[in-house]
């Protein structure tokens, strides 16, 4: 395992680190299998967040009951925008972490707005400098999936780490994960498998660690076959050989670069959900037409209103 200085911290990462999302698919139990293999595999950095519903419990849980809490970096996140829903969170956290102290606090994917709240006076900014004043925070980050907003907090003195995907397909931040490095903040790369759309996670790991730049990438494990890949994927962060190329150039070929993939479920489940909706509005209408026909068919009087239903998907 590679280890490299996480931007201006003073602290040491693990190049691969363990993406907390994919816990809550399965117990506290296999959480603290997987995080008790992911020590002996040499990775000292954990992601979680607040909005992962069991993830930072489940974590906190298993690293006591293993013994490994301080073997391990704890990076978290929320939404939060003022300063006083900030400090209920950094309490939430910190209870559900079992720990008197979390390394990294990031503001989890805030709209240029929001940025502009968590800065203003009585923001959400002030309750993590109290936070790292007292020692219970380390460091403060921040995570962002639109490009404005990683621009945005390359200029903020006070954020140390930035988080943004980066992937063989996704590269609008490429110029960015260059400017993070060179104003010292860690760059942590979220996403190296674009959500599961590039099958072959070797090669996703092989292509993002390769860079330099990134100081870490934290792709989602659930079963200790995964996180076994993931080692295996990270264990060359060499520069990619000229067939890695090619085989890179032949996934963006097959998965093109224009749709969404912040998480690839949005496209994919997006038009599943759009269809199976047609679909239903079209045997609606079948139904009711029948009814109709019948029952003028049989001299029989319906008063019949049918209200057309819309259904709007909400991306996260």
């Amino acid at each position: 395992m590679q280890y490299v200085n996480f931007g201006a911290t003073g602290l040491q990462i693990s190049r691969l680190g363990f993406g907390g999302i994919p816990i809550q698919r399965i117990d506290q139990p296999g959480t603290r299998e997987l995080l008790i293999a992911a020590h002996k595999a040499g990775i000292n950095y954990i992601d979680t967040a607040r909005a992962y519903t069991v993830s930072e419990a489940w974590i906190g849980q298993s690293l006591e009951e293993a013994g490994l809490r301080d073997d391990f970096i704890l990076a978290t996140k929320c939404r939060a925008l003022t300063k006083a829903d900030m400090e209920a969170e950094i309490a939430t956290s910190l209870k559900n972490l079992r720990t008197d102290h979390i390394e990294l606090f990031q503001f989890h994917n805030p709209s240029l707005d929001g940025l502009k709240t968590i800065l203003a006076p009585g923001g959400a900014m002030e309750a993590l400098l109290e936070a790292k004043a007292r020692g219970i925070v380390g460091h403060i980050g921040i995570t962002a999936h639109l490009a404005a907003v990683f621009e945005a907090a390359l200029d903020i003195p006070e954020i140390e780490t930035i988080m943004f995907p980066y992937n063989i397909v996704e590269q609008q931040g490429r110029e960015l994960i260059d400017r993070c490095a060179a104003a010292g903040k860690g760059f942590i790369d979220m996403k190296p498998l674009a959500g599961g759309a590039i099958e072959d996670g070797r090669l996703a790991l092989r292509y993002v660690l390769s860079n330099p730049a990134v100081t870490v990438s934290i792709p989602g494990m659930a079963t200790v076959e995964e996180l076994n890949a993931n080692v295996a994927g990270a264990a060359n962060p060499a520069p990619l050989t000229p067939e890695e190329e090619a085989a890179c150039q032949k996934v963006r070929d097959a998965l093109g670069t224009q749709f969404c993939r912040r998480c690839n479920y949005t496209v994919k489940i997006s038009f599943v959900f759009t269809t199976s909706i047609a679909l239903l509005q079209m045997l609606f209408i079948f139904c009711t037409q029948s009814i109709i026909s019948l029952a003028l068919s049989s001299s029989v009087t319906f008063s019949f209103s049918a209200k057309s239903f819309t259904s709007r998907r909400k991306r996260s």
